[in-house]
């Protein structure tokens, strides 16, 4: 596609015909005038038009651009060459998809005029709407995709005035044109009948009339051939002959009643798969390399064995990532690869396993036709389904849905998975690889790549060697292999960098490649660092390679101390010698500062957003990042997040012995301490109230654009809200009252969990204010302790309606707050004064903390783990739940027990779980992934009411003893480091009271009344016959 690219001074032109890395751009919606009227690509290629009526339309695009950030943006006038029936063909065909990858569309309408029309009243003064209703644009046949196909679409009057977007209109578009509004939020098309989308274009028209079937060809996903002049019978003719074609072939597989938009119910991490957008550059084998390899992988990948998982592990820098690319891009051309998921540690969403599930499920509703359906009725079934644990994700959203294809006679499917070991929780990755397994009667095979991590050999300890296959890419590939693909990889690049610079024929020479090759030792990121390094010494790439094999030791053994050097080359290659010794330190610490901050955060950010967030100039941090492009990723577009090119260059930065240069070396607390200090500072700038100006205190988080709220919670704001407290606590800082911290939550708090709020992050929230609590409980200062404890209380007790409505939290959250809430206190002067009469409320706060509610019958049993962090349940409902005591979500549900489960129990180091039930077992299992243990039997006359995980275990750690025997275990050992036994504070339930000690304190009304508890320190536990459970804290010592 030709794209229009605004210059300096507002000039415009052309670009060439692009074929791949096609920049961010905006796209207009209009309507045509007269045809002489509209700027043509031969105007453009002449340097005329300019003159013509619809030369406005393409200044009002090109502004509108700009002002949104980009720089090109795209006018079906005057960017197609109507004059070359190819082209034109193409363009129509390829129309649809170039709509939807737009940045934005902007719909001109010329017929609609807002002169009086005043935006910051808008909800009064929509004078342009009867206008806006009897618009042409919603008349036309080819406005139909280009109002479906953008991600966002925003409307404009014939002055420029912005109306509002798809979403802000979507019921008065509803009304006007018919179409579903599930339709309008982005539900893909393929939820809606042939005979429905049929319907849309039913009353539209166009001027030529085969464009009637023509601009229909991306709302079914159809490609043929134009033939102007066969007339619109025969075009729809055509069309239907294509649809039917491919509905036999499955692809227009019917979706059930009231599915239709449940895909979009779950999140999505868009950077997973291994051909998102921006990964286009990201390197995958070359030919003749890797030949044997993937060979054996693809023949694992066709057989129907019981072998269907592949772990391809190996040290960092072997080249992992780059096989799983190339695994995945051969399966996905062949349609057989499922999905993708590319993990990458401080990735955001690809930095840990919140969307790996739901990620997974949505490729696979796209990607495998006939298990959509399924995935669709699995979300309608449980709409809250990405709330629960991955166990449970996984079981509803993806084996479920496959086991119903066993009788399929599709192919088999791939998923890959790319470097586990950077997902950022032990248990989670120990969880995943047991969902894996699961997938042995499916007819999904798994492709997984990792570091040999103890969390993931552990986890394939407890799979069979008959279930799975490895490869051990540093053992079980000769070394003379290995430096045959590296030697290809450097010949290819070196070669490309000989054509860029016009250096000699015979450069580099067989001599250097082979030198090249011995100091690579076996490493793939050390070739691609070596040659990365190379061409961006640009004129200076000889002396760069000179430079490189000067300093190859030959007395280094490690292959990390080879991949140490390198990247000692580069980090010294960057510093100048043109300065003083003053100058030069000053240098260093602006690099280690910069480069520190990229390698420790918890999410990438683009060079725009780091500045701010770290008060660098853009000159300091651009001077600082030039010459640093063989290890990190820089974009030409200052808004594309920064990254690493490997992960090991992380490891070597931040370990001390391997960077061996002071001048380089990150303390890793420091620079988390840095971090925090300046989240909090760009925190203090910019958090206030009502951030988003929407001043309307019952606005409805789903109501609001997101455009509006990331233009007013841009990404370094965004970043800094959810993370400060995570640097805090990797700092290792000691807090005190009236520090940064304590300044800082007693004028922002509420403005901080309003920003949280638009950002559906409230969650995380109570996460970080529970781990600040900690923090200050090991720090001395009682004070700041005691607002971050009441912080957790409101938030908690307010999060309702404050994740729903933000600005609740200066009207719900503070009015009905206890009369003594510090927090109340404090923000009293930030509450809504339209409230002129205040409710009675509670004096302080109660010992309700909160109530968990997930079991469908009585909850029979109720077991904290020994450090209080988790609570399981056992239910009449014939499930264990593990919760998060902290928040209150669920972690697991264990399903197994086939009646009811009367009895819980945690282990002494809190890595096993003990459920009894009245099906005569007991079931041990993993508590960090779910996995079941053991499971023993011989209660063969009475239920089992209780489970008595004590130290009295025999020696060996093979005994158990039960209420009514002792039974033997394989999964206990009395070997491990026990927990830190809880806290007492001599509580304690009996019949209708708490008690503390001898003295009853608590009286507890019928329906609270539990029927079962458990206590950990000063918080209790209550196991309802509803199935809730209730949770509780005291503070009876306090006077």
């Amino acid at each position: 596609m030709r794209l229009l690219e605004l210059r300096s001074h507002g000039e415009l032109s052309l670009t060439k015909d692009l074929i791949i890395n096609i920049p961010p751009y905006a796209i207009l919606s209009h309507t045509w005038g007269e045809d002489d009227e509209e700027v043509t690509f031969k105007d453009f290629a002449e340097g005329s038009g300019k003159s013509k009526a619809g030369y406005r339309k393409i200044q009002f695009c090109g502004k509108q651009a700009a002002r949104d950030g980009l720089q090109h943006f795209w006018v079906d006038t005057c960017c197609i060459d109507k004059s070359n029936n190819t082209e034109l063909s193409e363009a129509i065909n390829s129309m649809f998809r170039w709509y939807r990858k737009a940045a934005k569309c902007y719909v001109y309408l010329s017929d609609v005029s807002a002169k009086d029309y005043n935006q910051v009243n808008q909800f009064f003064q929509w004078t342009w709407e009867p206008a806006f209703r009897e618009s042409r644009w919603f008349t036309r046949g080819w406005t139909l995709q280009e109002l479906i196909a953008p991600p966002s679409v925003e409307f404009f009057s014939l002055e420029g005035k912005k109306l509002g977007c798809r979403k802000s209109l979507e019921g008065q578009i509803h009304e006007i044109t018919g179409i579903p509004i599930q339709v309008l939020q982005g539900s893909s098309l393929s939820n809606f009948s042939v005979k429905e989308r049929m319907s849309w274009a039913g009353k539209r028209e166009t001027k030529r009339e085969e464009d009637g079937a023509y601009c229909l060809l991306g709302i079914f996903d159809i490609h043929m051939p134009l033939i102007y002049g066969e007339g619109k019978n025969n075009a729809i003719s055509r069309l239907r002959e294509e649809i039917d074609r491919r509905s036999k072939n499955g692809v227009y597989a019917s979706v059930p009643p009231g599915t239709e938009n449940v895909l979009q119910l779950l999140p999505y991490a868009t950077e997973a798969p291994f051909n998102a957008y921006g990964k286009d550059d990201d390197p995958i084998c070359l030919p003749d390399t890797r030949t044997e390899l993937l060979e054996k992988i693809k023949a694992w990948a066709a057989a129907n064995d019981a072998k269907h998982i592949f772990w391809l592990s190996g040290l960092a820098g072997t080249g992992k990532s780059t096989i799983a690319r190339t695994v995945a891009a051969k399966h996905y051309k062949r349609k057989c690869l499922g999905a993708s998921f590319f993990f990458s540690r401080g990735g955001g969403d690809v930095g840990h396993a919140g969307k790996f599930v739901t990620s997974i499920a949505i490729q696979l509703a796209n990607n495998v036709p006939p298990v959509r359906r399924y995935i669709c009725e699995a979300i309608t079934e449980r709409r809250d389904i990405a709330t629960q644990s991955l166990r449970d994700q996984w079981h509803q959203l993806v084996l479920g849905p496959l086991s119903k294809l066993n009788g399929n006679p599709d192919p088999l499917y791939i998923l890959v998975v790319d470097a586990l070991d950077e997902c950022d929780d032990e248990n989670h990755i120990r969880n995943i690889v047991q969902l894996f397994r699961s997938l042995k009667k499916a007819r999904l095979r798994v492709f997984l790549t990792s570091r040999p991590e103890v969390p993931i050999r552990h986890g394939f300890r407890q799979i069979t060697d008959v279930e799975h296959q490895d490869f051990v890419l540093h053992h079980d590939i000769p070394l003379s292999t290995v430096e045959h693909d590296i030697s290809i990889f450097l010949q290819h690049n070196l070669g490309l960098i000989r054509e860029e610079r016009s250096l000699d024929v015979g450069w580099p020479g067989e001599q250097a490649i082979e030198r090249l090759v011995q100091s690579a030792n076996g490493l793939f990121i050390w070739a691609a660092t070596a040659c990365r390094f190379i061409r961006e010494g640009k004129q200076f790439a000889r002396k760069r390679l000179a430079t490189i094999l000067e300093g190859s030791s030959t007395l280094v053994i490690s292959p990390e101390k080879y991949l140490d050097e390198i990247y000692i080359t580069v980090l010294s290659h960057s510093m100048s010698n043109d300065f003083t010794d003053e100058e030069r330190e000053e240098l260093y610490s602006m690099l280690r500062h910069i480069l520190g901050s990229i390698t420790i955060l918890f999410s990438p950010l683009s060079a725009n957003s780091l500045s701010k967030l770290l008060h660098a100039t853009k000159e300091d941090l651009d001077q600082t990042l030039e010459d640093l492009h063989a290890i990190l990723d820089i974009p030409k577009n200052r808004d594309l997040p920064l990254r690493l090119h490997h992960p090991s260059f992380r490891d070597f930065l931040l370990d001390k012995e391997r960077c061996g240069d002071a001048n380089f070396w990150v303390d890793k607390k420091q620079a988390h301490r840095t971090l925090a200090a300046s989240c909090i500072q760009l925190m203090s700038t910019s958090l206030k109230q009502d951030i988003c100006g929407v001043n309307a205190p019952g606005a409805l988080v789903d109501d609001v654009e997101s455009s509006r709220v990331e233009q007013c919670l841009p990404p370094e704001v965004q970043y800094a809200c959810v993370y400060w407290i995570g640097h805090l606590q990797k700092s290792g800082a000691q807090l005190s009252d009236n520090d940064q911290v304590h300044q800082f939550i007693q004028v922002h708090f509420l403005h901080w969990l309003q920003a949280l709020s638009w950002m559906r992050k409230v969650s995380e929230g109570i996460h970080a204010v529970a781990s600040l609590e900690s923090i200050a409980l090991v720090s001395d200062c009682p004070n700041l302790y005691a607002f971050i404890h009441d912080m957790k209380r409101f938030a908690l007790y307010g999060r309702s309606a404050i994740e729903q409505a933000p600005l609740q939290v200066y009207c719900s959250a503070l009015v009905f707050a206890p009369m003594m809430s510090m927090v109340k206190k404090q923000f009293v002067d930030q509450r809504s004064r339209w409230i002129k009469r205040l409710p009675e409320v509670e004096k302080d706060w109660n010992a309700l903390l909160q109530t968990l509610e997930g079991h469908s019958r009585s909850v029979r049993a109720v077991a904290f783990s020994p450090d209080g962090k988790v609570l399981a349940s056992g239910s009449g409902d014939k499930t264990v739940k593990l919760w998060d005591a902290g928040t209150g979500a669920v972690l697991q549900t264990l399903e197994g027990h086939s009646r009811s489960v009367r009895a819980v129990a945690f282990s002494p180091d809190g890595k096993v779980l003990v459920s009894g039930s009245g099906d005569k077992t007991v079931k041990l299992w993993d508590a960090g992934t779910g996995a079941v243990l053991q499971m023993l039997e011989g209660h063969s006359y009475k239920r089992v009411n209780t489970v008595a995980l004590t130290l009295s275990f025999s020696e060996d750690g093979t005994l158990l003893q039960t209420d009514r025997e002792v039974l033997h275990t394989t999964s206990l050992s009395p070997s491990g480091v026990l927990s830190r036994p809880s806290p007492s504070y001599a509580i304690f339930v009996k019949e209708q009271w708490v008690r503390w000690g001898v003295e009853d304190m608590l009286w507890l009304p019928p329906e609270y009344r539990p029927s079962c508890t458990a206590v950990y320190g000063s918080v209790v536990a209550l196991g309802c016959s509803s199935g809730r459970l209730l949770i509780l804290e005291f503070a009876f010592w306090v006077p």
